[in-house]
């Protein structure tokens, strides 16, 4: 016996089951054809104007029901109760098949998505219609996210921010007109920010800070994070790591640490927003520069070269940056790198007190929010000959960050609540 096809056989039967009851419970319905007129959500009255049918998508298969529609003379709208009870939107697809979609889309291809569906649910549903039902999902989620700022637990002893940003590759009416790093002083890309909220309360064998288990969250855009002092309001990204640290509690922490690479915008933003909290350059970013510059004045692969660089990470590390420029200093008239990296440790001194910070228990990296550019971002947006638009990447980001968060259950709960 062949089971596999046994198993096929059996579940077209089940969904063709599934799917006549219920079309034939849809059909049954007739509570919205039981009045001539219903308030239209212009204040006026919507006249009833008949059943019309519609074909729909859903868990079970294709279906098709009638519902009653009524029109308004007033705003020259109509609408079909039935459809808003349910949750409908315009598309042709059931709320569970939306569901469906948003979690294979937020982590793969339309076209995979397309394929997996299919596979796995025995659904047909076209590449540009998960395409169209992905978007609309994150440009609500979108909504959501700018509208809700509403405690989402409370706050832990120690809580962490970070932000970063990795190129996301665009369609190029997106990148014109934008400076870049290419040779004319164009650019392919745009860049995605990302910020991640997450507490650190447990500790390794050594002492060292862990990441508690599922506390992290993420947002993303395609946005400014540079607020001019002349600016009336915050600038669209400053504005979205506020809310991501209202929804966390992260201003109520008793401890707020705020990790980064380094970047002058990311300290700017920090300033801005969390003045109280601790400011930590990531551990591994000072160490590479330590080692690009071992590479640069000592050779490639020199014992020389390695040796200086374990001995200047030692300095660092225990947070000796004033001696550790002393070192570097004098290679600075050789070469500008150098001297770089003498502005980059100095203006850095106070955010790599890396024994201090240790000493008291803190996480000294931003692995977290790297890990966030490469796997909530890089992992669905920067696959080989992907090109976005702004919105269509905004949205994806927002569908991907809420799945990835932990928050997609929570929103669909909401959606239909609002609906």
């Amino acid at each position: 016996m062949d089971f596999e096809a046994l198993e096929t056989a059996v579940k077209a039967v089940v969904m063709s089951l599934g799917a006549s009851i219920a079309e034939t419970c849809l059909n049954a319905d007739d509570s919205d054809r039981r009045t001539n007129q219903i308030q239209c959500s212009c204040g006026q009255m919507a006249y009833y104007s008949g059943t019309r049918p519609r074909k729909l998508t859903t868990v079970v298969g294709d279906i098709q029901y009638k519902r009653a529609y009524y029109h308004c003379e007033q705003c020259n709208t109509g609408f079909f109760p039935k459809d808003q009870a349910m949750g409908l939107d315009s598309s042709a697809v059931s709320p569970g098949v939306v569901r469906m979609i948003g979690q294979v889309a937020g982590r793969e291809s339309f076209a995979q998505s397309e394929i997996l569906l299919y596979e796995l649910a025995a659904l047909r549903v076209s590449e540009k219609q998960v395409e169209r039902s992905a978007e609309r999902l994150g440009e609500d989620i979108s909504d959501c996210e700018r509208n809700d700022t509403e405690l989402e637990s409370p706050a832990q002893k120690t809580m962490y921010m970070g932000v970063d940003g990795t190129g996301v590759a665009m369609i190029k009416s997106e990148t014109k007109g934008v400076k870049g790093k290419q040779a004319d002083g164009g650019c392919k890309t745009r860049e995605m920010k990302v910020a991640a909220v997450w507490s650190c309360n447990r500790f390794d064998e050594h002492g060292h800070a862990l990441t508690d288990k599922d506390s992290v969250t993420y947002t993303a855009a395609i946005e400014t994070a540079s607020t001019a002092d002349t600016d009336k309001e915050l600038a669209a990204f400053a504005k979205r790591v506020e809310r991501e640290a209202l929804r966390r509690g992260y201003y109520d922490a008793e401890i707020q640490v705020a990790v980064g690479d380094g970047a002058r915008w990311i300290w700017r933003l920090y300033s801005e927003l969390f003045p109280h909290a601790v400011q930590i350059v990531d551990v591994w970013h000072a160490k590479e520069k330590i080692w690009d510059l071992s590479k640069l004045i000592y050779g490639k692969g020199t014992d020389t070269g390695k040796q200086w660089a374990e001995k200047t990470i030692e300095i660092l590390k225990a947070g000796e940056i004033e001696k550790l420029i002393e070192i570097i200093q004098p290679h600075s008239s050789k070469h500008a790198e150098v001297k770089t990296a003498v502005g980059y440790f100095s203006r850095n001194k106070k955010r790599m007190r890396y024994a201090e910070f240790r000493a008291r228990g803190l996480s000294i990296s931003s692995a977290v929010v790297e890990g966030a550019c490469k796997n909530v971002i890089g992992a669905r947006l920067k696959r080989s000959g992907m090109r976005w638009s702004k919105a269509g990447a905004n949205k994806i980001a927002a569908l991907r960050a809420c799945i990835i968060s932990n928050r997609f259950a929570d929103f669909l709960y909401k959606r239909a609540s609002n609906s």
